[in-house]
């Protein structure tokens, strides 16, 4: 099963790399648009299959995961601010930290243990993606400092979400947490939608729906399932894979420069990222 996991959350780093390509082709939506669809179409498909499920929300720890929700609207939103107020060089370099969020708070609150390889490869997998963003302007104008601020509370936001899932893993199936991780975004995005929804055209709202399925259901399944098997710093850090994902569809798809720092870091997260797979075999007691 731990194989298992470690294929399942790899297959989710490398589908999450098609994020900006969707985004892209949302040309006549706004972020609070995109963000609502983000999170209402995994609640709802998840609401029904609830239902279908008669499994009970309101058992265990259903405050808590509530607090993880609503951690996740607020952090959604910083995501969004930070690619507003800055480039997207510097919103990934800050946004990318998270994972490195995660092993910290692995340690304190889940009580997991960092070994010197581990913890020298998570290094690397960041050194890479810096590299690999390093031929980008990195500005410290009032408007990009703003907009790196509010990456970083993202970036430390979603890593508290993944503790927080990571420690109910056991007491929830995976399409629980993922109804969980979205279900007050719905609410809180659902105004903004309906004031947006007259200028938005019916394409743009067809790739906003898969966009939500793909991202909400799938490659979090993907993720959860993973989670649950694995430390949530390993799981994390595999997710690097992403970057590389996200530069090679760019490459071939709307012929963005490969460059040699994209090479060379990009070579460096997956050279992280397999020696983490390798050092790590040995699954979590669950």
């Amino acid at each position: 099963m731990h194989q298992k996991a470690l294929y399942a959350v790899i297959f989710c780093a490398l589908l999450a790399g098609s994020n900006g390509l969707l985004i892209k082709a949302m040309s006549s939506l706004n972020a609070t648009a995109m963000a609502f669809l983000r999170t209402a179409v995994p609640a709802t498909i998840l609401f029904f299959w609830l239902l279908r499920s008669k499994e009970s929300l309101f058992r265990g720890a259903t405050k808590k995961m509530l607090l993880a929700s609503s951690i996740n609207a607020i952090r959604m939103y910083l995501y969004l601010l930070s690619f507003i107020y800055t480039s997207i060089g510097n919103a990934v370099i800050i946004l990318y930290t998270w994972p490195i969020f995660v092993s910290i708070l692995g340690v304190f609150f889940l009580k997991e243990k960092i070994d010197k390889k581990q913890g020298l490869l998570i290094a690397l997998a960041f050194i890479g993606l810096i590299i690999c963003s390093s031929g980008k302007q990195f500005s410290f104008e009032d408007t990009d400092i703003l907009g790196m601020t509010t990456a970083l509370f993202s970036a430390f936001g979603y890593a508290i979400t993944v503790i927080i899932f990571k420690s109910e893993a056991n007491n929830y199936h995976r399409n629980e947490l993922i109804f969980f991780q979205n279900i007050v975004g719905v609410f809180i995005f659902l105004p903004f939608f309906i004031l947006y929804y007259p200028q938005a055209e019916s394409i743009d709202l067809a790739i906003g729906v898969f966009y939500g399925f793909l991202i909400g259901i799938v490659i979090f399944s993907l993720f959860f399932f993973g989670l649950k098997y694995l430390k949530a710093s390993l799981a994390s850090s595999l997710m690097y894979l992403e970057a590389v994902s996200a530069i090679i569809l760019a490459y071939f798809v709307l012929g963005e420069s490969l460059s040699m720092e994209m090479i060379v870091g990009g070579s460096m997260i997956i050279t992280s990222s397999f020696l983490l797979n390798r050092y790590s075999r040995e699954p979590m007691n669950t």
